[in-house]
């Protein structure tokens, strides 16, 4: 036996799971993305996306990426550093410059390869990173890339944040890096307090806008945009895989930072391009989610639905403000359980156990979309809560 096969041959926590009949990951589905997907042979209520503006089955998003494939082929081949770059790509980052408020962008193939170059890049030896201590893996993961010395603060606890500020020199390069929107959680940011501790103690703000755009903001512009506080944010980071239905992500900011990173960011010069298909898609929805505002006040009209019925039917769902409703189970056994009892009355949920979260604080989430139905959110509602009371984890 070699010696990763002796490390990890008694890694069995996921075959316990699945023994146990309640393994909640890799469910294959059979059909497009959408209110409903098909998962086992059977039609469920799908809450467990990303797809906020309900743009991944939408046939003009199809059909740009269809177009883009007959006239550029499959892939690129290459990274943009070299063959890898099209007129699409220059144009995206010419259109997402514009949207989010900044001078330039640089497009990646995947969100979380923004976050594991640019952060490594932009800050290192004597410089310092300060982040949130529920940012993404994706933070995590570029925080510890760089030669920066690394520092985190309590969740949105802006005291605990001002306390590490206040110890750090002066003139060090100082950057805060932040989701705008938590993932799990779904509570926002709270921007305008980092922006004055960022004048007060001088210091940069980078925004992770993954959950933010397409959701919050003018037109789906994203947090900062949402707290008027665009300029005052450093670097704007944001995905495609989300409200704009597609995959790859970007990093906007200004003309000289982004040129440094252009050069130097080996996740974006030493990885492939995002491919044609998905460039035109993330384009197309770009353009949707601009032209149609309503799309945005229906998301927002489901989620306000969700969030009464949930807080009227007993459930814990913390300080969210967004499409993305936690609700708490804190017992992580009962967590998986919740979420297959879920999928067999024909709900889709997602489970949120340690390391994305605390383990007191598991929970299952619920995501919601622009073309979700109340009566849709109704029935999710009404099955969770027989569950949960079932359960013992509601009244």
């Amino acid at each position: 036996m070699g010696q990763l096969q002796e490390r990890y041959k008694n890694y069995r926590e996921p075959q316990k799971i699945m023994e146990a009949g309640m393994y909640p990951y890799f469910r294959q589905i059979t059909s497009k993305q959408g209110t409903e997907v098909e998962m086992g042979g059977h039609k469920v209520l799908m809450f467990g996306s990303n797809a906020y503006t309900g743009l991944t089955g939408d046939q003009r998003v199809i059909d740009a990426a269809k177009a883009a494939l007959d006239k550029y082929g499959s892939g690129c081949a290459g990274s943009r550093f070299l063959n890898g770059t099209l007129d699409l790509h220059v144009q995206l980052e010419k259109e997402l410059a514009e949207f989010v408020g900044k001078d330039d962008t640089l497009c990646f193939s995947t969100g979380f390869s923004v976050n594991a170059g640019v952060i490594a890049m932009v800050v290192g030896r004597g410089d310092y990173i300060i982040c949130d201590d529920r940012d993404h893996a994706s933070i995590v993961d570029g925080r510890r890339l760089s030669f920066a010395r690394q520092l985190h603060y309590k969740h949105n606890d802006m005291e605990d944040l001002e306390n590490i500020l206040k110890s750090l020199p002066h003139d060090a390069v100082k950057l805060i890096v932040v989701d705008g929107v938590f993932s799990m959680e779904g509570d926002l940011a709270n921007l305008p307090a980092i922006v004055e501790l960022k004048h007060k103690y001088n210091c940069s703000i980078m925004v992770d806008e993954a959950h933010g755009i397409g959701v919050f903001g003018r037109e789906g512009r994203g947090v900062c945009d949402y707290f008027g506080l665009t300029d005052e944010v450093d670097l704007i980071m944001g995905t495609f895989s989300k409200s704009l239905a597609s995959i790859g992500g970007f990093i906007a900011g200004d003309f000289d930072t982004i040129n440094y990173l252009r050069h130097t960011c080996r996740t974006y010069i030493f990885s492939a391009s995002d491919t044609p298909a998905a460039t035109a898609a993330a384009m197309e929805a770009l353009h949707i989610i601009q032209k149609e505002p309503e799309r945005i006040e229906k998301l927002w009209a489901v989620t306000k639905y969700a969030l009464r019925r949930f807080r009227e039917e007993g459930f814990e769902i913390g300080d969210t403000e967004s499409p993305i409703i936690p609700l708490y189970v804190r017992d992580a056994t009962k967590t998986f359980l919740v979420t297959k009892l879920a999928y067999d009355n024909g709900v889709f949920i997602n489970s949120v156990i340690p390391p994305a979260c605390a383990p007191q604080d598991t929970l299952v989430r619920f995501a919601l979309m622009a073309t979700h139905t109340e009566e849709q959110v109704e029935r999710g509602v009404q099955i969770l809560k027989k569950i949960f009371v079932e359960q013992g984890i509601i009244k």
